[in-house]
């Protein structure tokens, strides 16, 4: 019989349990408890610390400064064609995850590169895997070798590779499930790639053997440019989200937590227990390589951040700055029915949210 091994986590603070399964990498979140121990309901809004951490390892990307990127049609939100950073040292790496023992599910290693490619990748997976924590990656898949391939599969729990429209992107998931690793496909959804993305989505275009494809919406950050973002009254977008009311469709994708409004209006067949809205400063946060922590990757313009090097990761979570970031979910659409779900979405940028509700009443 098979031992799944599940790490639970009670949050004295806010009253709720969350659970993640270390094999599958199942995540789940009891509703608040009262104090007779019954659930209530009501879903937390926050954690008293992140559940996952993004943590960018990397900062320069040699593929972004060789312009290979914009080749593939990719408008790094990172902008790696004209920032170079130096990579996150293992010892601040280190630093954060024995903050973070006890505490954190799960980090997502990323940044301004491919993570696989940081000098010190297999001392960073160990260390987080010796310290009860998953790692899982996302990769250009440019330098995917079967050697890498096999030592993601030792200790990662997922590996996501950018859809970049190019051979080596084919050859890295063909190494990756080969290794058997659990495999995903980020796609990033724009004017430009929204009718590639039905056309696949319909005819099972998506290479075998993958576990899910994880639509992201394009962003007008770092080199993205406003001309490529989704609009809600293009019938087209409306169409696509509109596929996932089908079951064949939906049991292979997913979403990033920018989708949502889209997804609560136009996908209303998807249980909204499976979904989750921004997640920024409320369980999830990002680390740049210089040891900023912001409650998302997207602040580019560092906004919300508070630096680690005068700061704990706790004393950053609970800071005024991550506050404002809340206090922004917490105040949208006030009057809407939806907004338990949804929040308003991107407190960051506004014009990426998909709803036309007369109740919006969200600004970032």
């Amino acid at each position: 019989m098979k031992v799944i091994k599940v790490k639970r986590i009670k949050d004295q603070k806010f009253r709720f349990i969350s659970a993640f399964d270390l094999e599958t990498g199942m995540y789940y979140r009891s509703s608040i408890i009262d104090e007779n121990g019954k659930t209530t309901g009501t879903d937390p809004f926050q954690g008293s610390y992140p559940h996952l951490l993004d943590i960018g390892i990397m900062g320069h990307c040699k593929h972004g400064e060789s312009g290979l990127c914009l080749e593939a049609g990719i408008q790094c939100y990172q902008d790696g064609l004209h920032i170079h950073q130096e990579n996150m040292l293992i010892c601040d790496y280190k630093k954060i995850i024995d903050e973070s023992q006890g505490k954190l599910f799960q980090v997502a290693l990323g940044g301004r590169g491919d993570p696989e490619e940081h000098d010190k990748i297999e001392a960073i997976l160990e260390y987080t895997i010796n310290h009860d924590i998953v790692p899982n990656i996302t990769t250009s898949g440019l330098g995917m070798t079967r050697e890498k391939a096999t030592l993601l599969k030792k200790y990662c729990g997922a590996v996501a590779v950018s859809w970049y429209r190019s051979p080596y992107t084919l050859k890295a998931i063909e190494y990756l499930v080969e290794a058997k690793v659990r495999t995903n496909i980020h796609y990033v959804l724009s004017r430009s790639t929204l009718e590639e993305a039905i056309d696949r989505i319909e005819n099972d275009g998506f290479p075998k053997g993958i576990n899910r494809v994880v639509f992201l919406l394009h962003k007008p950050v770092g080199l993205g440019t406003k001309e490529e973002v989704l609009e809600w009254q293009n019938p087209r977008v409306q169409y696509f989200f509109k596929l996932f009311n089908q079951e064949k469709y939906n049991e292979k994708a997913g979403f990033d937590s920018c989708s949502i409004p889209a997804i609560l209006q136009l996908a209303p067949d998807i249980a909204t227990a499976s979904i989750d809205t921004c997640e920024g400063a409320r369980f999830s946060a990002y680390i740049t390589p210089n040891m900023k922590m912001i409650p998302c990757s997207f602040d580019q313009r560092e906004h919300f951040a508070i630096d680690l090097i005068d700061n704990t990761i706790q004393e950053a979570w609970d800071s005024d700055s991550f506050e404002a970031f809340r206090n922004v979910l917490q105040n949208s659409c006030t009057e809407c029915t939806l907004r338990r779900n949804c929040y308003g979405g991107c407190p960051i940028t506004n014009e990426i949210v998909l709803c036309q509700r007369k109740e919006r009443n969200h600004e970032s």
